[in-house]
């Protein structure tokens, strides 16, 4: 009897022990592990990718599909068209990441299946065990025989209370099958369901591939086309070169102007500033103010109109069909809509409105020290000395007669010109 007794402690504290394992054990394998939601927050994160993504190759088909019947193989839609491969590429590229955390995800969940039948299958055994005991001991004696046989009243609260223990064991087991079979079912489930996004994954990326390839045709068709106007090609190059001369010329001058009259106003109100460079605005304060908050707004400051993708970047880059000839750009040319509405970035006084020969309507807006400059207009809706705040339509763009909506803007501190793509925000 007492060896009956000594085995239903030793089962009861065993099953204690196995039922703290269990709890570690699935809450290691739960929804809560930092993989899993280092996971669910990588997948997050591609999912707002592939919508930019999209949303720009949005913008790439709508721009390409209102101009395409006007447009003869032309470079701005050969531009368009590498824009638009560059957005698909780099869809392709965060759908493969996501692919990557699908399987990641179908591996730790096929883990997490192995490791709860594991478990289950164990407890079942413990389980098996437990009855065996308690069959053997109730085989040998009565319950009641064996708790009223008891040689003092401590020895009979010590079987009373084992058997209640040993009974609650025997329940917490149960429960604890009936929940490790739920999450082993849950986690089957959610299995299929990751099997089916893969699926869903993979024929996306052979859908986008057939897309890119479809778009790589087109491109070396433009191209070969492009080749047999090399004259044409050079004579805009030329005539590119010689609009983007007169823009800087004119906005130079413009600033320049602003300098030293401002440094004449600092004179005649006897403020000499003798220290300061003659190639930035004296900082009165509230130029000081507009200045230290365009700064600060570097990578912030909304695009000059709607929609629309930068079809030629800054700085100087090899021309697209043209071998050994190079294009430099002190802007960004942006493709967008016919008659989009152009709007001021930043709030600011507008210095210039003119017109350049080759470019269309040119409006400079003053920040402070800052300047930006809005190109290829065909209508201006605002007056020189105009206070303007951010998202003030100025003017809408103008199309040519290729079909190409295209407008040129350019950022300016002082007398240096900068690249605008870095104080734009992110599309």
């Amino acid at each position: 009897m007492t060896h009956s007794v000594s085995h239903i402690i030793f089962n009861f504290r065993s099953c204690t022990f196995c039922f703290f394992l269990f709890f570690v054990g699935f809450a290691w394998l739960g929804v809560f592990s930092p993989a899993f939601g280092q996971i669910t927050a990588d997948r997050a994160q591609l999912e707002r990718e592939k919508e930019a993504i999209q949303k720009r190759l949005r913008e790439f088909d709508t721009v390409l599909k209102r101009t395409t019947t006007q447009k003869q193989n032309s470079l701005s839609e050969l531009r368009a068209v590498n824009q638009k491969l560059e957005a698909r590429e780099s869809y392709i590229a965060t759908l493969n990441k996501e692919l990557g955390i699908v399987n990641k995800e179908i591996k730790q969940t096929s883990n997490q299946i192995r490791q709860l039948e594991t478990e289950l299958e164990s407890l079942k055994k413990e389980y098996a065990e437990m009855i065996y005991t308690s069959y053997k001991l109730n085989k040998g004696i009565n319950l009641i025989t064996f708790i009223f046989s008891s040689a003092t009243f401590k020895q009979f609260y010590m079987r009373l209370r084992y058997l209640k223990q040993y009974s609650d064991a025997r329940k917490k087991q149960v429960d604890r099958m009936k929940s490790v079979s739920a999450a082993l079912e849950e986690n089957q489930v959610a299995l299929e369901r990751k099997r089916s996004d893969q699926l869903a994954v993979l024929q996306q990326e052979q859908e986008q591939r057939k897309a890119l390839a479809a778009l790589k045709t087109e491109q070396q068709q433009l191209v070969s086309s492009l080749s047999d106007k090399e004259e044409e090609l050079r004579k805009d190059i030329a005539a590119t070169k010689k609009q983007q001369e007169e823009l800087n010329r004119l906005i130079k001058q413009v600033i320049a102007e602003e300098i030293r009259l401002a440094k004449a106003a600092e004179k005649a109100a006897e403020k000499p500033d003798a220290a300061k460079p003659a190639e930035s605005l004296p900082s009165a304060p509230k130029a000081a103010a507009l200045s230290a908050s365009f700064a600060n707004n570097r990578g912030k400051i909304p695009w000059p109109v709607e929609s629309g993708f930068i079809s030629r970047r800054y700085g100087t880059f090899p021309h697209p069909t043209l071998k050994g000839i190079t294009e430099t750009n002190d802007g960004v040319d942006i493709q967008t809509n016919n008659n989009a509405p152009v709007k001021a970035v930043f709030p600011g006084v507008v210095t210039k409105i003119t017109t350049v020969p080759g470019m269309g309507g040119t409006i400079i807006i003053r920040h402070g020290e800052f300047y930006t400059m809005y190109s290829r207009l065909k209508t201006i809706s605002v007056k020189s000395g105009q206070e303007v705040d951010t998202s003030t339509t100025v003017g809408t763009v103008y199309t040519d007669n290729q079909g190409v909506s295209e407008l040129h803007f350019q950022t300016w501190k002082g007398l240096q010109v900068m690249d605008p793509s870095i104080w734009l925000s992110s599309k």
